[in-house]
């Protein structure tokens, strides 16, 4: 006897109503790409996060930004994001800037937050010609650290190096260029490191010397096919740069390793048997790697997860990029 086949689940007829249903703008991190597209198109509200107490789910600095049909970011994980926009729509209109108080001392008592915390929320109007916001953008395409310092009617961005402007009431972030990945490699690892780095939000790209003319079929991450010099001179290895030498090339990893041991890039990690690792020491050091650049070397690769499946492994690499990013020393470990 044949059984009838299940139900098909119906999706959505329309991509607005799936969008309106699930907060895919709070998926980024970032909110300068989303200012810049924002301020494209005219005025931008910015909502940032000042003053927190009693914990609570994002942390002082994480922002908001709305356009004139868009939105991204969040603050609360849905408690105040939809009175937020309303304020914030209201300030794009009249220009005059907000501080919202939610939790203990807040006016609106009925918007509770779950995790019991108190948020004060700056909610300010950019025009699309704003000059703190040009500079926070220009400063963040030539990958240069800047401070970011508002009082809602008053802002300032300049280079971390420069004196930074302050004054009563004025709040002050810190801005570093975009994170970024490269990842030395073609096998199904280098693709999983590669497309798991993207979707956490690194501008990534995927290194495969004398690949395919195709590039992978991976949202988000670029590719290119040119010798390791040639490709590490054109993406340059920063100190917001995290390198990932997944190859089974052993002379393109050794290249790989001599051109991003001594770089800035504050993390780099090989893939590879620990059996083997002796002898890829050693020849960096005939190389004239220094003890100092090798002792960055994380080998083999990733946390300590068990996992060997291209997308365990991947896992593993990017909590071990992400540990090292916010200075988890029980994190750490050295060949």
């Amino acid at each position: 006897m044949k059984l009838p086949d299940p139900p098909l689940e119906q999706a959505p007829d329309t991509a607005g109503e799936t969008a309106g249903d699930w907060p895919l703008h709070g998926l980024a991190e970032d909110m300068r790409p989303a200012l810049a597209q924002a301020l494209a198109r005219g005025p931008a509200g910015l909502a940032t996060i000042v003053s927190l107490g009693d914990g609570g789910p994002r942390p002082v600095g994480a922002q908001m930004v709305f356009g004139a049909e868009s939105r991204a970011g969040f603050l609360s994980g849905g408690c105040i994001e939809a009175d937020v926009e309303a304020h914030a729509r209201t300030c794009m209109a009249d220009g005059r800037p907000r501080r919202l108080v939610y939790g203990e001392g807040s006016p609106w008592p009925d918007i509770r937050l779950l995790c019991g915390a108190r948020v004060e929320i700056l909610v300010e109007r950019l025009a699309s010609d704003d000059a703190a916001a040009r500079d926070l953008l220009a400063l963040a395409r030539a990958r240069v650290p800047a401070i970011w310092t508002s009082d809602g009617e008053r802002r300032f961005c300049v280079p971390l190096s420069d004196e930074v402007p302050a004054w009563p009431g004025a709040f002050s972030r810190r801005f570093d260029p975009p994170p970024r990945l490269v990842v030395f490699g073609g096998d199904p690892t280098a693709l999983a490191v590669a497309s798991l780095g993207a979707q956490s939000g690194f501008s990534t790209t995927l290194v495969r010397p004398k690949g395919p003319i195709a590039p992978p079929p991976l949202p988000g991450v670029a590719y290119r096919r040119d010798d390791v010099a040639g490709a590490v001179a054109t993406i340059g290895l920063d100190a917001w740069t995290a390198v990932a030498v997944c190859g089974h090339d052993e002379e393109v990893d050794h290249q790989a390793l001599l051109a991003a041991l001594p770089s800035a890039a504050p993390y780099v990690g090989l893939l590879g048997a620990r059996r083997r690792l002796g002898a890829r020491l050693d020849r960096l050091r005939a190389a004239g790697i220094a003890e100092h650049d090798l002792a960055k070397l994380r080998a083999p690769i990733g946390l300590d997860l068990g996992g060997k499946a291209p997308f365990e492994v991947a896992v593993a690499v990017i909590g071990e990029i992400m540990a090292a990013r916010h200075g988890q020393p029980a994190l750490a470990r050295r060949p």
